[in-house]
């Protein structure tokens, strides 16, 4: 049996799984920048019913290169930190993504902070307690985020817009985040300028230039939004990952129990670079996405008691979306609208166990 500390899952993963040529690093971003750019055009070409496919497309191509950047801002994909903090700007151009918040929000609360009660800001659950407070026009929105078909509205307006966006960083992140937030708008003015002026070419009309950026930008921004936003909700709300209050949160608790592994057909993978197997990235940030089959498979191995290993399921999903409304934090247990918690059941004071104080290094990016 082993320990249940970050420390003692570390040892278990095999050390070449860190191993991080930039070359290897640099094919992958050329590719997914290649494809990228092989389906903008084919966008601007294309007007037809196979724009339905391109647009699918077109957002699977800006996750790939996200997820390339979101490894890059983990300083995973190169040894060179310098050449990670560039890709990963480059790479979350088309996600209209800002480096030094992703960072801050992502990277510090997080991994920092997985599954934590108050800490963990993405698909943070709303308590009983809190949901009765809201007014009408919140309990809706909260209703429509929690759905089936909410995830990439809740990625677009709380997480991208909200915490992107018009955030305020701390002072010592202000000044990188707002150069930044400059060039990921200077990217956007750029883009959409181009295809304004290349559409009026086209079509010869107004409207053909706001057809144009709506084929080529827009859709597929809005598909992105559903893509990053059910991949985040599958990593981290089941009805098998608990939620922690603040005061009883552990690391090992948060990195191993608070995410899953979820098997992807191999044709998604093209696109998803590994991102679902979660549970090795979060227990150790500096792996490189392509180093993560072998270190789940070892921790897999070694925790198989503890690790959520389980294939891609629509039925799951829906189950999930249906079930997992609100949380009590008190009871630990996920409820449905309207659900009345289960009463909790005391033990005995002498039967109580003292809580044991876990001393565990701090995560990488912590």
């Amino acid at each position: 049996m082993h320990e249940r500390n970050l420390r003692a899952v570390l040892k278990v993963i095999p050390k070449d799984c860190y191993e991080n040529p930039t070359w290897k690093g640099m094919l992958w971003i050329a590719r997914d920048f290649v494809i990228y750019a092989a389906i903008v055009a084919g966008l601007i070409l294309v007007d037809s019913p196979w724009l339905f496919l391109l647009w699918i497309l077109g957002g699977l191509s800006i996750s790939g290169l996200f997820i390339l950047g979101h490894d890059a801002a983990h300083k995973a994909l190169f040894k060179s930190q310098r050449l990670n903090r560039v890709m990963a700007q480059l790479s979350f151009l088309p996600s209209l993504h800002i480096h030094e918040g992703w960072v801050f929000g992502h990277n510090r609360l997080h991994h920092g902070h997985t599954v934590r009660e108050q800490m963990d800001f993405v698909w943070h659950p709303t308590s009983p307690a809190q949901y009765a407070e809201l007014n009408g026009f919140r309990k809706l929105l909260h209703r429509i985020y929690w759905s089936p078909v909410g995830a990439g509205i809740y990625y677009m307006f709380d997480v991208w817009w909200e915490k992107m966006m018009i955030f305020k960083p701390p002072p010592k992140q202000a000044a990188a985040h707002r150069i930044e937030k400059a060039v990921v708008l200077t990217y956007l003015l750029v883009f959409s300028g181009a295809l304004a002026y290349g559409g009026y070419f086209r079509y010869g009309t107004g409207l053909g230039a706001l057809w144009m950026w709506t084929k080529v930008f827009l859709i597929p921004f809005v598909i992105w939004n559903y893509s990053i936003g059910i991949t985040v909700y599958l990593n981290h709300i089941s009805r098998d990952i608990n939620w922690w209050k603040r005061s009883e949160w552990n690391r090992f608790g948060g990195q191993m129990e608070g995410t899953t592994v979820i098997r992807l057909p191999w044709i998604l993978n093209v696109f998803y670079h590994n991102i679902f197997l979660h549970i090795a990235h979060h227990v150790d940030t500096r792996i490189p996405f392509y180093g993560l089959p072998k270190a789940t498979a070892a921790i897999g191995e070694a925790y198989a008691d503890v690790v959520i290993d389980k294939k891609l399921s629509l039925i799951d999903y829906l189950k999930t979306t249906r079930t997992c409304k609100l949380f009590d934090f008190e009871r630990g247990q996920w409820l449905r609208y309207g659900e009345v918690p289960a009463p909790v059941a005391e033990a005995p004071a002498a039967e109580a166990p003292a809580p044991a104080a876990e001393a565990e290094a701090p995560a990488a990016e912590a």
